[in-house]
C-alpha cells in the first residue's frame, strides 16, 4: 500500500451493511476527544494520554477555520477550551495558533496548542491509534468540511494504522466525504434513538450509527444491529453502564475516562480484550455529549 493511502473499505449496500465486508477493527472502548477526563480535550496531549492508558482508538472533533484549515475543536466557539474568544468559522488558523488550549483544564497543560488535523494524524501514527473523526459544522458548511476532511485523510493517513471512520450529525458532510473518498467508512450520528431515524444511513453508505447512550434500549440496539449497522454509544463514563451496553450488543462506547472502561473489558466483561490501563485515575470528568 502506498504511503498515505487509506485502506479501502467495502461500500455498503442499500438497506444495511454487510459487516463481514467491513473490517475497521473497532475496539470496545474509544477515547472521547482523546481522553477528555484526563487531559484537555482534542489536544495532542489528550491523544498521547489516551494511548498511555491503553486506548487503541480515539474520537476527535474537526472544524473548519475561516481560511479553510482543519482543526481539532468541538464547540462552535473557542471560549470554553482556550483562553481566546470567537467562532472557529470566523477565525483564521494563524489566530488560533496564538491561543492556549490546555491551561483551562489544568496548569500542567498550559501552552498546549489547538492542533491541526495534520498534526493530530502525525501523533496518531506515532502512537498507533485508530481514529473516529467527527465532522462538526453549521448545516450550510457540511459539504465543505466533508470533502476537505476526506481528501486530507486520504493524503495523510499513515498506512500502518487501521482505516479511519468519519462521522457526523450533518448528512451533507457525510455525503460530501463519500463523494471525495468513497473508501473511507462513515457513521451517522443521532441525538436520540427514535425508531426509523437511521433510515438515511443506507443512502449515505454508512456502516455504523452513533447515539447518546442515555437514549438506548436493548430493543433499539437489536433493531439497529439487525439492520446491519455497528452501534456506537456516547459518552459512557460508568463501567456498569458500559457492561450493560455491551450485553445489549453495542459495538463500541466513547468515554472521557477510557481507562475505567478498559479495565472492565480487560476483566472479561466487554466484547473484546484490550490492554489493561496504565495511567493514573482521572482527576476530573467533563461529561458532555
Amino acid at each position: 500500500m502506498a504511503t498515505g493511502a487509506v485502506p479501502l473499505i467495502a461500500a455498503p449496500g442499500v438497506g444495511g451493511v454487510d459487516l463481514g465486508a467491513v473490517d475497521l477493527g473497532l475496539p470496545s472502548v474509544i477515547g472521547h476527544r482523546g481522553a477528555a477526563g484526563l487531559a484537555p480535550e482534542n489536544t495532542l496531549a489528550a491523544l498521547r494520554k489516551a494511548h498511555a492508558v491503553g486506548c487503541r482508538w480515539v474520537e476527535i472533533d474537526l472544524r473548519l477555520t475561516a481560511d479553510g484549515a482543519l482543526v481539532l475543536l468541538h464547540d462552535e466557539r473557542i471560549d470554553r477550551t482556550t483562553n481566546g474568544r470567537g467562532r472557529v468559522a470566523r477565525l483564521p488558523w494563524a489566530a488560533l495558533q496564538r491561543y492556549d488550549a490546555g491551561g483551562w483544564f489544568d496548569p500542567a497543560f498550559a501552552g498546549e496548542p489547538v492542533p491541526s488535523l495534520a498534526e493530530a494524524i502525525a501523533v496518531l501514527g506515532e502512537c498507533g491509534l485508530g481514529a473516529n473523526v467527527e465532522l462538526k459544522c453549521a448545516r450550510d458548511r457540511g459539504r465543505a468540511i466533508g470533502g476537505r476532511a476526506a481528501a486530507e485523510l486520504t493524503r495523510l493517513w499513515p498506512p500502518q494504522l487501521p482505516a479511519p471512520l468519519l462521522s457526523s450529525f450533518v448528512p451533507d458532510a457525510l455525503d460530501a466525504a463519500r463523494a471525495a473518498a468513497p473508501g473511507i467508512a462513515r457513521a451517522l450520528l443521532l441525538g436520540r434513538a427514535t425508531p426509523g431515524r437511521w433510515g438515511c444511513a443506507a443512502d449515505l453508505g454508512c456502516i455504523a450509527i452513533g447515539l447518546d447512550h442515555r437514549s438506548l434500549r436493548r430493543s433499539v440496539v437489536a433493531e439497529i444491529r439487525e439492520a446491519g449497522y455497528c452501534v456506537l454509544a456516547y459518552t459512557v463514563n460508568d463501567a456498569a453502564r458500559a457492561r450493560e451496553l455491551f450485553d445489549w450488543g453495542v459495538t463500541s462506547v466513547f468515554s472521557d475516562v477510557p481507562h475505567l472502561i478498559i479495565g472492565t473489558v480487560a476483566a472479561g466483561d466487554g466484547p473484546d480484550g484490550v490492554a489493561p490501563p496504565a495511567g493514573r485515575a482521572a482527576s476530573r470528568q467533563d461529561i458532555v455529549s
